[in-house]
Protein backbone atom coordinates (compact mmCIF):
# COMPACT_ATOMS: atom_id res chain seq x y z
CA UNK A 1 0.00 0.00 0.00
CA UNK A 2 1.39 3.67 -1.03
CA UNK A 3 1.44 5.81 2.25
CA UNK A 4 0.93 9.72 1.12
CA UNK A 5 3.34 12.05 2.86
CA UNK A 6 1.96 15.51 3.16
CA UNK A 7 3.50 17.05 0.40
CA UNK A 8 1.79 14.38 -1.74
CA UNK A 9 -1.71 15.30 -0.17
CA UNK A 10 -0.99 19.06 -0.52
CA UNK A 11 -0.05 18.54 -3.99
CA UNK A 12 -3.27 17.44 -5.35
CA UNK A 13 -5.14 20.72 -5.10
CA UNK A 14 -8.41 22.55 -4.29
CA UNK A 15 -9.64 21.46 -8.03
CA UNK A 16 -9.65 17.28 -7.14
CA UNK A 17 -10.36 15.25 -4.04
CA UNK A 18 -8.57 12.33 -3.14
CA UNK A 19 -9.06 9.36 -1.05
CA UNK A 20 -5.68 8.60 1.03
CA UNK A 21 -3.62 7.05 3.64
CA UNK A 22 -1.03 8.34 5.82
CA UNK A 23 1.05 7.65 8.61
CA UNK A 24 1.54 11.29 10.33
CA UNK A 25 2.22 12.44 13.76
CA UNK A 26 -0.22 13.69 16.00
CA UNK A 27 1.68 17.21 16.66
CA UNK A 28 -0.91 19.14 18.69
CA UNK A 29 -4.17 19.21 20.51
CA UNK A 30 -5.75 22.25 21.72
CA UNK A 31 -9.53 22.27 23.58
CA UNK A 32 -11.53 24.95 22.32
CA UNK A 33 -14.63 26.23 22.66
CA UNK A 34 -16.96 27.48 20.25
CA UNK A 35 -19.15 30.60 20.77
CA UNK A 36 -22.69 28.66 21.41
CA UNK A 37 -20.26 27.23 24.36
CA UNK A 38 -19.38 23.47 22.47
CA UNK A 39 -16.23 22.06 22.62
CA UNK A 40 -14.22 21.04 19.40
CA UNK A 41 -10.49 20.12 18.72
CA UNK A 42 -7.68 21.96 17.11
CA UNK A 43 -5.33 19.14 15.58
CA UNK A 44 -2.13 19.60 14.00
CA UNK A 45 -0.98 16.45 12.22
CA UNK A 46 2.66 16.05 10.25
CA UNK A 47 5.33 14.66 8.99
CA UNK A 48 8.95 15.39 8.50
CA UNK A 49 7.76 17.08 5.23
CA UNK A 50 5.46 19.36 6.70
CA UNK A 51 2.09 19.95 8.36
CA UNK A 52 -1.60 21.23 8.36
CA UNK A 53 -4.14 21.68 10.63
CA UNK A 54 -7.68 19.99 11.63
CA UNK A 55 -10.79 20.44 13.27
CA UNK A 56 -12.72 17.79 15.16
CA UNK A 57 -15.85 18.92 16.76
CA UNK A 58 -17.57 17.17 19.74
CA UNK A 59 -20.35 14.42 17.06
CA UNK A 60 -17.32 13.74 15.35
CA UNK A 61 -16.63 9.90 15.10
CA UNK A 62 -13.10 10.74 16.22
CA UNK A 63 -13.58 13.16 18.70
CA UNK A 64 -12.92 11.04 21.51
CA UNK A 65 -10.28 9.75 20.05
CA UNK A 66 -8.09 12.75 19.44
CA UNK A 67 -9.55 13.95 22.97
CA UNK A 68 -7.69 11.16 24.64
CA UNK A 69 -4.33 11.15 22.43
CA UNK A 70 -1.44 13.01 22.91
CA UNK A 71 1.56 14.43 20.94
CA UNK A 72 4.10 12.71 19.83
CA UNK A 73 1.42 9.80 18.91
CA UNK A 74 1.78 7.80 15.37
CA UNK A 75 -0.93 7.33 13.65
CA UNK A 76 -3.08 5.61 10.19
CA UNK A 77 -5.53 8.29 9.31
CA UNK A 78 -7.56 6.95 6.36
CA UNK A 79 -9.35 10.68 5.21
CA UNK A 80 -10.25 12.50 2.22
CA UNK A 81 -7.98 15.43 0.93
CA UNK A 82 -10.39 18.53 1.12
CA UNK A 83 -9.59 22.43 1.37
CA UNK A 84 -11.55 24.99 3.48
CA UNK A 85 -11.02 28.70 2.40
CA UNK A 86 -8.01 27.69 1.02
CA UNK A 87 -6.48 26.23 3.48
CA UNK A 88 -5.66 22.70 3.34
CA UNK A 89 -8.28 20.47 5.90
CA UNK A 90 -8.57 17.06 5.14
CA UNK A 91 -12.06 14.83 6.36
CA UNK A 92 -10.37 12.47 8.49
CA UNK A 93 -12.53 8.84 8.30
CA UNK A 94 -10.56 6.80 10.82
CA UNK A 95 -7.39 6.94 12.95
CA UNK A 96 -6.03 4.29 14.84
CA UNK A 97 -2.34 4.65 16.66
CA UNK A 98 0.20 2.50 15.05
CA UNK A 99 1.69 -0.19 17.50
CA UNK A 100 5.77 -0.44 18.65
CA UNK A 101 6.21 -3.29 16.42
CA UNK A 102 4.61 -1.13 13.07
CA UNK A 103 6.75 2.15 14.01
CA UNK A 104 10.25 0.35 14.22
CA UNK A 105 9.45 -2.25 11.55
CA UNK A 106 8.23 0.77 9.02
CA UNK A 107 10.96 3.02 10.21
CA UNK A 108 8.34 5.57 11.01
CA UNK A 109 9.82 7.67 13.54
CA UNK A 110 12.59 8.65 10.76
CA UNK A 111 10.15 9.45 8.37
CA UNK A 112 7.85 11.84 10.67
CA UNK A 113 10.34 14.07 12.99
CA UNK A 114 12.34 16.87 11.20
CA UNK A 115 16.15 17.42 11.77
CA UNK A 116 19.51 19.23 10.64
CA UNK A 117 20.83 18.16 7.09
CA UNK A 118 24.21 17.35 8.74
CA UNK A 119 24.72 14.75 11.45
CA UNK A 120 24.95 15.80 15.15
CA UNK A 121 28.29 15.01 15.51
CA UNK A 122 29.32 17.50 12.91
CA UNK A 123 27.81 19.72 14.44
CA UNK A 124 28.80 19.65 17.86
CA UNK A 125 32.30 19.66 16.28
CA UNK A 126 32.45 22.63 14.06
CA UNK A 127 30.60 24.43 17.50
CA UNK A 128 33.69 23.74 19.89
CA UNK A 129 35.90 24.87 16.57
CA UNK A 130 34.61 28.17 16.91
CA UNK A 131 34.87 28.20 20.56
CA UNK A 132 38.74 27.57 20.33
CA UNK A 133 38.59 30.48 17.94
CA UNK A 134 38.08 33.14 20.69
CA UNK A 135 41.56 34.89 21.70
CA UNK A 136 40.58 36.00 24.99
CA UNK A 137 41.29 32.94 27.61
CA UNK A 138 38.53 34.35 30.49
CA UNK A 139 35.75 35.07 27.43
CA UNK A 140 36.52 31.20 25.74
CA UNK A 141 36.46 29.65 29.22
CA UNK A 142 32.99 31.59 30.06
CA UNK A 143 31.18 30.63 27.20
CA UNK A 144 33.03 27.10 27.02
CA UNK A 145 31.48 27.10 30.80
CA UNK A 146 28.10 28.25 29.60
CA UNK A 147 28.26 25.58 26.95
CA UNK A 148 29.26 22.48 29.43
CA UNK A 149 26.81 23.36 31.82
CA UNK A 150 24.14 22.37 30.23
CA UNK A 151 26.16 18.60 29.03
CA UNK A 152 24.11 17.02 26.09
CA UNK A 153 20.64 18.86 26.47
CA UNK A 154 22.62 21.59 24.53
CA UNK A 155 23.23 18.77 21.43
CA UNK A 156 19.88 17.78 21.85
CA UNK A 157 17.77 20.98 22.16
CA UNK A 158 15.22 22.59 19.40
CA UNK A 159 15.88 26.34 18.56
CA UNK A 160 12.28 26.87 19.01
CA UNK A 161 8.55 25.02 18.77
CA UNK A 162 7.20 26.19 15.44
CA UNK A 163 8.99 29.00 13.56
CA UNK A 164 12.76 27.42 12.71
CA UNK A 165 14.45 25.03 13.49
CA UNK A 166 11.82 23.15 15.45
CA UNK A 167 13.18 19.93 15.87
CA UNK A 168 15.81 17.66 17.97
CA UNK A 169 19.28 19.28 17.69
CA UNK A 170 17.83 22.56 15.56
CA UNK A 171 19.39 24.57 18.54
CA UNK A 172 23.10 23.19 17.83
CA UNK A 173 22.30 23.58 14.03
CA UNK A 174 20.64 26.92 14.29
CA UNK A 175 23.78 28.23 16.48
CA UNK A 176 26.65 26.64 13.92
CA UNK A 177 24.88 28.44 11.38
CA UNK A 178 25.07 31.76 12.58
CA UNK A 179 28.39 31.60 13.56
CA UNK A 180 29.26 29.96 10.24
CA UNK A 181 26.98 33.54 8.76
CA UNK A 182 29.22 35.63 11.03
CA UNK A 183 32.72 34.62 10.34
CA UNK A 184 31.91 35.08 6.78
CA UNK A 185 31.11 38.87 7.56
CA UNK A 186 33.39 39.50 10.18
CA UNK A 187 35.87 41.05 7.85
CA UNK A 188 33.94 43.49 6.30
CA UNK A 189 33.23 45.30 9.76
CA UNK A 190 36.70 45.68 11.82
CA UNK A 191 34.57 47.73 14.01
CA UNK A 192 32.68 44.92 15.63
CA UNK A 193 34.95 43.04 18.13
CA UNK A 194 35.52 39.94 16.68
CA UNK A 195 36.54 37.60 20.19
CA UNK A 196 32.85 39.24 21.38
CA UNK A 197 30.63 38.36 18.69
CA UNK A 198 31.83 34.69 18.39
CA UNK A 199 30.79 34.51 22.00
CA UNK A 200 27.65 36.38 21.77
CA UNK A 201 26.97 34.17 18.64
CA UNK A 202 27.34 30.77 20.26
CA UNK A 203 25.85 31.77 23.53
CA UNK A 204 22.73 34.44 22.38
CA UNK A 205 20.20 31.75 22.49
CA UNK A 206 21.69 29.04 25.23
CA UNK A 207 18.53 30.15 27.52
CA UNK A 208 16.24 28.00 25.00
CA UNK A 209 18.15 24.53 26.44
CA UNK A 210 16.10 25.12 29.38
CA UNK A 211 13.02 27.14 27.52
CA UNK A 212 12.05 23.73 25.51
CA UNK A 213 11.11 20.29 26.36
CA UNK A 214 13.42 17.88 24.23
CA UNK A 215 10.46 15.76 23.86
CA UNK A 216 9.59 14.44 20.06
CA UNK A 217 7.13 17.17 19.87
CA UNK A 218 8.60 20.24 21.82
CA UNK A 219 6.95 22.66 24.31
CA UNK A 220 7.97 24.87 26.76
CA UNK A 221 8.92 23.63 30.50
CA UNK A 222 7.96 25.46 33.12
CA UNK A 223 10.58 27.73 33.46
CA UNK A 224 10.27 28.59 29.92
CA UNK A 225 6.83 29.89 30.28
CA UNK A 226 7.39 31.79 33.43
CA UNK A 227 10.74 33.61 32.79
CA UNK A 228 11.73 32.77 28.73
CA UNK A 229 15.15 31.87 26.86
CA UNK A 230 16.44 35.66 27.30
CA UNK A 231 16.18 35.67 31.04
CA UNK A 232 17.48 31.87 31.49
CA UNK A 233 20.32 32.82 29.02
CA UNK A 234 21.39 36.04 30.93
CA UNK A 235 21.57 33.89 34.53
CA UNK A 236 23.92 31.17 32.63
CA UNK A 237 26.09 33.60 30.86
CA UNK A 238 26.35 35.60 34.03
CA UNK A 239 27.04 32.90 35.97
CA UNK A 240 29.60 31.45 33.58
CA UNK A 241 31.10 34.85 33.45
CA UNK A 242 31.62 35.39 36.90
CA UNK A 243 32.75 31.99 37.50
CA UNK A 244 35.92 32.63 35.40
CA UNK A 245 36.28 36.05 36.68
CA UNK A 246 35.83 37.74 33.08
CA UNK A 247 36.33 41.44 33.14
CA UNK A 248 33.43 43.78 34.35
CA UNK A 249 33.23 45.16 30.94
CA UNK A 250 32.83 42.19 28.94
CA UNK A 251 30.72 40.76 31.17
CA UNK A 252 27.93 43.65 30.32
CA UNK A 253 29.02 43.49 27.16
CA UNK A 254 28.14 40.18 26.61
CA UNK A 255 25.11 40.34 28.93
CA UNK A 256 23.69 43.26 26.47
CA UNK A 257 23.99 40.69 23.41
CA UNK A 258 21.95 37.61 24.87
CA UNK A 259 19.40 40.07 26.24
CA UNK A 260 18.87 42.39 22.87
CA UNK A 261 19.73 39.96 20.21
CA UNK A 262 15.74 39.57 19.57
CA UNK A 263 15.96 42.83 18.21
CA UNK A 264 13.16 44.98 19.16
CA UNK A 265 11.59 44.55 22.35
CA UNK A 266 7.77 43.60 20.49
CA UNK A 267 9.84 40.42 19.38
CA UNK A 268 11.10 39.58 22.89
CA UNK A 269 13.93 41.83 23.20
CA UNK A 270 14.75 43.07 27.05
CA UNK A 271 16.27 46.22 25.02
CA UNK A 272 17.46 46.95 21.91
CA UNK A 273 20.97 46.65 20.43
CA UNK A 274 23.33 49.04 21.43
CA UNK A 275 26.86 47.92 21.05
CA UNK A 276 28.70 47.02 17.65
CA UNK A 277 28.86 43.68 18.21
CA UNK A 278 25.07 43.19 19.48
CA UNK A 279 23.75 44.85 16.36
CA UNK A 280 26.05 42.19 14.34
CA UNK A 281 24.97 39.12 16.54
CA UNK A 282 21.49 40.47 15.99
CA UNK A 283 21.15 40.63 12.59
CA UNK A 284 22.80 37.82 11.52
CA UNK A 285 20.42 35.62 14.31
CA UNK A 286 17.61 37.13 12.54
CA UNK A 287 19.56 36.41 9.30
CA UNK A 288 19.54 32.44 9.70
CA UNK A 289 16.05 32.27 11.46
CA UNK A 290 14.42 33.79 8.57
CA UNK A 291 16.34 30.95 5.90
CA UNK A 292 15.58 28.85 8.54
CA UNK A 293 11.98 29.34 7.77
CA UNK A 294 12.63 29.73 3.96
CA UNK A 295 14.34 25.89 3.79
CA UNK A 296 11.13 24.84 6.07
CA UNK A 297 8.82 26.40 3.32
CA UNK A 298 11.18 24.89 0.41
CA UNK A 299 11.02 21.29 2.02
CA UNK A 300 7.51 21.52 2.76
CA UNK A 301 5.73 22.73 -0.46
CA UNK A 302 4.84 20.39 -3.58
CA UNK A 303 7.11 21.02 -6.34
CA UNK A 304 4.31 21.46 -8.75
CA UNK A 305 2.98 24.95 -6.34
CA UNK A 306 3.50 27.78 -6.95
CA UNK A 307 3.61 29.71 -4.15
CA UNK A 308 3.83 27.92 -0.28
CA UNK A 309 0.79 28.55 2.49
CA UNK A 310 1.51 31.96 4.07
CA UNK A 311 4.26 31.79 6.91
CA UNK A 312 3.93 33.53 9.68
CA UNK A 313 7.10 33.89 10.45
CA UNK A 314 7.44 35.81 7.26
CA UNK A 315 3.93 37.22 7.25
CA UNK A 316 4.18 36.11 3.35
CA UNK A 317 3.58 33.30 1.04
CA UNK A 318 6.89 32.13 -0.39
CA UNK A 319 7.74 31.72 -4.17
CA UNK A 320 9.06 28.33 -4.41
CA UNK A 321 9.53 28.15 -8.49
CA UNK A 322 13.17 27.96 -9.18
CA UNK A 323 14.30 30.84 -11.37
CA UNK A 324 14.70 29.97 -15.18
CA UNK A 325 18.34 31.43 -15.60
Amino acid sequence: MHFWDTRELKAVGEEKEARFVSILMLKKVETRHARNGSEYLKIALGDKWGSFDCTCFENHQNFNFFKTHKAGDILRIDGMNRYYQGSFSPELFSVTVLSEKEIADGHWQMALTEGPEETREQLAQELWKYVEMIQYGPLKETVRSALTELDDDWLLSPAAISMHHAYSSGLLEHTVHVVRSGMALLPLYPEVHADLAIAGMLVHDIGKVLEYTRDVVPSRTKLGILQGHIVLGYRLVRRAALQNKLDTDLVERLEHIVISHQGEPEWGAAVRPATPEAVFVSLVDNLDAKMGMVKQLLRNTPPSTLFSERFPGLESQLLVEIPKI
